[in-house]
């Protein structure tokens, strides 16, 4: 005799946001994992940039954590800063922000971030844009002298990019895409001594930056392969940004005609690779499907190429990945998959009708 089926009540059922995947490791381990994955960059800005670097660390890790705190006490929530992901937010804000930005201004963007792109929509997993981009895109908008000040690498000292703009300003100076935008890629080559010695800086690192995360394309790269090898993120998305990035870059941002430009400097300048490995691959804010995060990709490396092109910053990784962001739900919509046995049918336009 057959066990009688137990019948469920709609009081039993939990609903709660998507994306519904199930998986072996929680929500901490992998938040902590991609902390841990951003510590050789981390110390690296430290190790560049000094004591200017930890309190912009310090002054972001903490005002975000805090603020989570506050508000889940507010609204009589559970206490859930111990996940990681108010860290993570701190400080992947911290990474985009200069060193010497005043700790004011760095707080205002950490209680933005939690605050306003997090807990506004309803706290982790409901927020629609990057949390630590919007607290650099709204710092941007508030204070912009103080984030178009950026920092001298320690290790800077005596470079060519040093002595040639030290007469602005003895501790502050001009990044590489901001050479680029107001003096040209020849003036920028010249800078660092040839095209072999930009490349192995920009690869390498000990760089004037606009961010903290900036100066390495080595470790940013190294920080993504291990977390393409967890399966934490998609290889996809990093490969279409920054290939989007590079293609473009070398058919239109030439001086001398189509096909001209300098892929390879593009792709390894400003934020790009933080952004395309660490931004643009977050869970929450970007498609599910894999066709969604490629078109997703190509999107941020289009817009991100036109604002450094013909825009008035310097740099567009921040803004191409909010902006995409706002198209998710579409792009999600747009790729949903196809249910098992089912097919089209073609008298009546419906989707999905049972196979007989």
């Amino acid at each position: 005799m057959s066990k009688p089926v137990e019948k469920i009540s709609v009081e039993n059922l939990v609903v709660s946001a998507s994306p519904h995947i199930r998986g072996s490791e929680s929500i901490s381990v992998i938040m902590w994992t991609v902390n841990l994955t951003l510590l050789p960059l981390t110390i690296q800005a430290v190790f560049n940039f000094g004591v200017a670097s930890l309190i912009t660390l310090g002054v972001s890790i903490l005002g975000a954590v805090l603020t989570e705190a506050l508000i889940q006490l507010w609204q009589k929530k559970a206490i859930t800063i111990y996940d990681g992901s108010a860290f993570l937010t701190g400080l992947l804000l911290a990474l985009c922000l200069p060193p010497n930005l005043p700790w004011g201004m760095t707080l205002f963007g950490a209680i933005s971030s939690i605050g306003i792109a997090k807990h506004m929509f309803g706290g982790l997993g409901n927020n629609v844009f990057n949390p630590a981009l919007i607290g650099r895109a709204i710092i941007m908008a508030s204070f912009p002298a103080a984030m178009t000040t950026w920092g001298i690498s320690i290790l800077s000292a005596g470079h060519p990019i040093t002595s040639t703009f030290m007469h602005i300003d003895a501790i502050t100076s001009a990044t590489p895409l901001e050479i680029l935008k107001h003096q040209g890629y020849d003036h920028l080559v010249n800078v660092f001594g040839g095209k072999l010695e930009l490349y192995k800086t920009m690869f390498f690192g000990n760089k004037t930056a606009c961010g903290l995360g900036e100066t390495s394309a080595f470790l940013t790269i190294l920080g993504g392969l291990f977390l393409i090898w967890k399966g934490y993120i998609k290889w996809q998305v990093p490969v279409v940004m920054v290939g989007t990035v590079g293609l473009l870059t070398w058919i239109f941002s030439g001086s001398h005609g189509l096909f001209t430009g300098d892929p390879i400097f593009h792709m390894m300048a400003g934020g790009l690779l933080l952004g395309a490995f660490f931004m643009a691959t977050d869970m929450v804010t970007t498609p599910i499907s894999i066709p969604g995060k490629i078109v997703f990709a190509f999107g941020c490396g289009s817009i991100t190429t036109l604002i450094r092109m013909v825009g008035g910053y310097p740099e567009g990784v921040c803004y191409s990945i909010l902006l995409m962001n706002t198209l998710t739900p579409l792009i999600d919509r747009m790729f949903v998959p196809k249910k098992f046995g089912t097919l089209k049918d073609p008298r009546r336009g419906v989707k999905n009708v049972p196979r007989k």
